[in-house]
């Protein structure tokens, strides 16, 4: 499922940054959904492409990197398999854009949106503003989490991961500030920092993000597992 994927070398470069994402994502003034084009296997280049989250009729989550903008839809590559003719919600820049697949090719899928965007609108809304940088798309996930503070461990419930972070409960205000490693069921351990607390719950931001390959794998598995132990029941 994942193989065309996975197979790829690592990424040197982060995901998660905001910065270079949209150097290599090409956009076009054009209403048409942007067509099938030859891979660009050159990591360097795969580093640079904007992440997006999208979100099925069944309300499954997934990753999705984008290659091509236009006016009336884009094309990206997937974390995992989607139907033609399915209508999903992308968020790109903060904003939700219902769309429907119009045609998938080799774990990459043409996306036409239901209304034409404003290109503007959209790339004014990834600027940074005053020093804010946008967050990665969160994935909402219900799995465990073990933390490690110094000599101490904890068990919490995850609500999202994205490439940068995620956010748990319960946990302690005294571990505001205080580094953390983080292990997340079948993820590997993960370094990072509480930088918030509220009502117990906190947020981690990883000292690296994790790869869009890692994670699409990882999102993979639970909707797999998901998918057997429904078929069980029934």
């Amino acid at each position: 499922m994942f193989g065309t994927l996975i197979r790829r070398k690592q990424n040197l470069r982060p995901l998660g940054d905001d910065n270079v994402a949209f150097e290599s994502t090409t956009f076009s003034l054009s209403t048409a959904v942007p067509k099938p084009a030859e891979r660009r296997d050159d990591d360097r280049l795969m580093a640079m492409l904007r992440v997006a989250k999208l979100i099925d009729q069944t309300g499954r989550e997934q990753l999705i990197r984008v290659r091509n903008v236009s006016a009336g839809g884009l094309m990206a590559e997937l974390g995992h398999p989607i139907e033609v003719g399915t209508s999903v919600s992308i968020e790109l820049s903060s904003q939700k854009i219902a769309s429907t697949v119009v045609w998938t090719r080799e774990g990459t899928a043409g996306f036409k949106f239901d209304q034409t965007i404003d290109l503007g609108e959209l790339l004014a809304g990834r600027k940074q503003r005053h020093g804010f940088r946008p967050r990665p798309p969160r994935l909402e996930v219900n799995c465990k989490a073990n933390i490690k503070l110094g000599d101490r461990y904890y068990t919490v419930d995850v609500h999202d991961i994205s490439l940068g972070g995620l956010k748990v409960e319960p946990i302690e205000e005294y571990c505001l500030g205080k580094k953390v490693v983080v292990v997340v069921e079948s993820l590997r351990p993960v370094r990072g920092e509480v930088r918030w607390f509220a009502d117990r719950k906190a947020g981690i931001v990883f000292d690296q993000p994790l790869t869009f390959e890692e994670l699409a794998e990882w999102v993979g598995k639970r909707l797999e597992m998901a998918t057997l132990k429904a078929s069980r029941k029934n």
